[in-house]
């Protein structure tokens, strides 16, 4: 059983499918992922990164983080859950005022493997935006607000081009059960209609939390996948997606990071040039 802020996803073969990686004879081929982005709203990339690299980065954040309580102190490495109360102020201190702003972190989100490849697929120079979001979901949480309800980025960032890019790089392992990242298929097709028909000019909000209510109403399936780590996913600003409950039976901890990458030459949204803080608004 598929969960989402509670919501139990419809499993059946029109409700709910698997994602499509990119196969390794088009990873070179710029045309033919610009073809695959523009019908699909995704490139699924596995293995794009060094394991070793986003691995390392783990163990870092719940290195950072276990005097809060939040990981046992045998399971750091892998970021296991401590089950039990933990220090919301230092948690929220040690998160935005050094992971953040650090420069473990500042190191993978620009790492060659990753700003090159958006310069390459871009062609020009690019820009990332200084607020990068990390997350990271504990085994049991569920309900209203737990897991990312379904959105598309676009609503976020109005203030810059529509031709933005994100990477969601889960940090480690991240299967289903452990809270994945979902996107609703052929859903960009819409949302574009919808903003070209000025349908859609809203204030920065999330859809909904019930999935399966949303793929109902676009009649369309939730596409998931078994993450690991080294696998990117590149999504355009308007395909909706949102993600899975943590019910990892082994108590893993969910981490990944959300960054947006776009051309230096297009509009860049102001907003987005500092550090993410939970208070920032957006």
């Amino acid at each position: 059983m598929i969960t989402s802020n509670g919501y139990v996803l419809d499993e059946r073969p029109e409700r709910l499918g698997r994602l499509e990686a990119v196969p390794a004879s088009l990873r070179d081929d710029r045309d033919a992922l610009w073809e695959r982005i523009r019908r699909d709203g995704y490139l699924y990339l596995g293995g794009h990164l060094d394991p070793a690299l986003v691995n390392d980065f783990r163990s870092y954040y719940f290195g950072e983080l276990e005097p809060t309580g939040l990981v046992a102190p045998s399971g750091v490495a892998e970021g296991i859950d401590a089950d039990g109360e933990i220090d919301r102020g230092l948690t929220r201190s040690t998160l935005f005022d050094e992971i953040v702003p650090g420069d473990q972190y500042a190191a993978l989100t620009s790492h060659p493997t990753i700003r090159g490849w958006f310069q390459w697929f871009l062609g020009d120079d690019v820009h990332l935006h200084k607020r990068r979001i990390i997350r990271h979901t504990r085994p049991g949480e569920n309900g209203i607000g737990t897991a990312t309800q379904a959105h598309y980025d676009l609503v976020y960032l109005r203030e810059g081009t529509d031709r933005v890019l994100s990477m969601w790089i889960p940090l480690g392992d991240c299967a289903v059960e452990t809270g994945g990242l979902a996107y609703l298929e052929g859903s960009h097709h819409r949302v574009m209609a919808q903003e070209r028909a000025g349908r859609l000019k809203m204030p920065a909000a999330s859809i909904t939390a019930d999935l399966p209510g949303l793929a109902d109403e676009y009649d369309t399936r939730w596409l998931v996948n078994d993450y690991t780590a080294g696998d990117v996913m590149v999504h355009s600003a308007h395909i909706v997606h949102a993600s899975t409950d943590n019910v990892d039976p082994a108590r893993r901890i969910r981490l990944s990071t959300d960054i947006r990458y776009q051309r230096i030459s297009d509009p860049i949204d102001w907003r987005w040039q500092d550090h993410w803080s939970d208070e920032d608004g957006l």
